[in-house]
């Protein structure tokens, strides 16, 4: 059209900037529209506002809408998406307020899958509960789509019981909501409940695809539930004549890893059809760290050291094993390699909320307002669990030092400044909730196990993996993470 001289019109760039949409591209055609006169066309300006997201240019698309004369609710649907899957969601959430009072745009499902999805990222419940609620004021009405979205964003809220109150109340449902819930159940402990839910998906008539039995594998793994892994695995093939991916095959390792089977593991990834990539190495290295086979873990990392060499996370795991047993020269010299490599160790965090603010805690660092009350009341707290039988996992601190110095050095990890926080600040709440940037470490499991009992809280943590709920001295991982 371009090169033979065929006018454009006002349909024309919106069609143009959605189908460069899957391939990130369309900036060249910013400088075209303003050439051409369609800068100040609301549709075009929304299409700009998509592209420009799509490709990540949060900056450019948020520089489109701010030079708008008049937005429409797709105006505002789009930069609140453009936020929400940029990885700001605050910012997607304060958009969507500042929506609220605009006189005549009335948000849509569509805009609210926006908002589900930014409230999930931040894993704010009291946010969450507020959304649902808008939902239903607004008569917008469950449909499959937002009925999964928050499904979702309960679960990653670290509130699987409403999950299951959605579930049961949405009047249609397909495989993806199915498969949502499975998800959730399986991250929270609930791993025979998930494989319930995915034999009950599947007696209703629905067939299961490789995003369902991958949720599935993932219940068995977290559940430490082998016969059923392999029955699940098996029916794949057999039943369905689905191939099973990578991912299915990383599910199986990581399954027989837990389950300390680690030898039957690397069995299991020497015959795979599929040549195994990083992940399922890693995989397999987190289960020989975790089961004390030094050996195999220094063959799961020469193999790493092919595919992705520059993964913090697995220096550090073979870091735990040799410091683990005291091989205090080898740990020293995967540090050093580290630094030779430039590799940085990933510092932990730990977010709460309360009211409307976030806390955020990091392990070792003194800046928060109230380090030094945090402080004095975390070491009165950790000599009270002593006297319940709390004793901290030294062997887990990777440094040739004395034990007292090594106590000190676990005592500041994120998670136990954020609880800490919160008993020292706000006693009358029933649950704590943590979300973690890290897999939550052995001492800080038991630890969190004792203040449930001594505190009687329920400690809610969502970390890497899953979610810990800790009551009454016990974890609803079952010590199986």
């Amino acid at each position: 059209m371009h090169r033979n001289d065929v006018p454009f019109d006002r349909f024309t760039f919106p069609l143009i900037l959605k189908a460069c949409v899957p391939f990130k591209s369309g900036h060249h055609l910013h400088s075209l529209v303003l050439k051409l006169g369609f800068h100040s066309n609301v549709y075009v300006q929304n299409a700009l506002i998509n592209a420009y997201s799509a490709c990540g240019s949060v900056h450019d698309a948020v520089k489109v809408f701010d030079e708008m004369s008049q937005w429409d609710l797709v105006s505002w649907s789009s930069l609140v998406s453009c936020f929400a899957s940029n990885g700001f969601p605050r910012e997607a959430l304060v958009t969507f307020r500042r929506m609220q009072g605009v006189e005549g745009v009335k948000p849509d499902g569509v805009v609210m899958l926006s908002v589900i999805s930014a409230v999930s990222s931040l894993g704010a419940l009291e946010l969450g509960i507020w959304v649902h609620g808008f939902v239903l004021r607004s008569k917008l009405g469950i449909s499959v789509a937002l009925g999964t979205a928050l499904i979702d964003m309960y679960s990653r809220c670290g509130s699987i019981d409403r999950s299951l109150k959605v579930f049961d109340e949405m009047p249609h449902r397909n495989v993806v909501t199915w498969t949502t819930l499975i998800n959730g159940l399986a991250v929270h402990g609930r791993s025979r409940e998930a494989l319930n839910v995915f034999y009950d998906m599947k007696k209703s008539g629905l067939k299961p695809d490789h995003v369902a039995f991958s949720g599935a594998l993932v219940a068995c793994s977290h559940g430490g539930l082998l016969e059923d892994g392999w029955r699940v695995f098996g029916s794949m093939r057999s039943e369905y004549g689905i191939e099973p991916k990578l991912e299915h095959y990383g599910c199986m390792v990581d399954l027989l890893g837990r389950a300390g089977m680690v030898h039957e593991a690397f069995k299991f990834v020497d015959e795979m059809p599929i040549k195994p990539n990083s992940v399922i190495w890693r995989t397999l290295l987190g289960a020989c760290v975790n089961h004390n086979h030094l050996m195999l873990a220094e063959k799961a990392k020469e193999q790493i050291n092919k595919l992705d060499p520059h993964h913090d996370g697995d220096y550090v795991l073979l870091s735990n094993a040799y410091g683990g047993v005291g091989k205090w020269v080898e740990r020293a010299g995967v540090r050093d390699l580290m630094r030779e490599n430039r590799i940085i160790k990933e510092p932990g965090w730990s977010l709460v909320h309360i009211g409307q603010v976030v806390h955020e805690f990091v392990s070792g660092d003194n800046s928060h307002p109230q380090w030094k009350e945090i402080a004095e009341f975390l070491v009165s707290v950790i000599d009270t669990l002593k006297v319940g039988g709390y004793t901290p996992n030294t062997s887990i601190v990777l440094h040739d030092v004395q034990e007292e110095e090594k106590e000190h050095c676990l005592g500041y990890h994120s998670e136990k400044l954020a609880v800490v926080y919160v008993l020292l600040n706000h006693r009358d709440g029933k649950t704590i909730r943590v979300i973690k940037n890290l897999r939550i470490c052995f001492d800080c499991h038991n630890f969190m196990k004792h203040v449930s009992v001594v505190f009687e809280k329920e400690i809610i943590i969502r970390d890497r993996n899953r979610f810990h709920h800790f009551r009454n001295g016990s974890c609803s991982c079952r010590d199986f993470w």
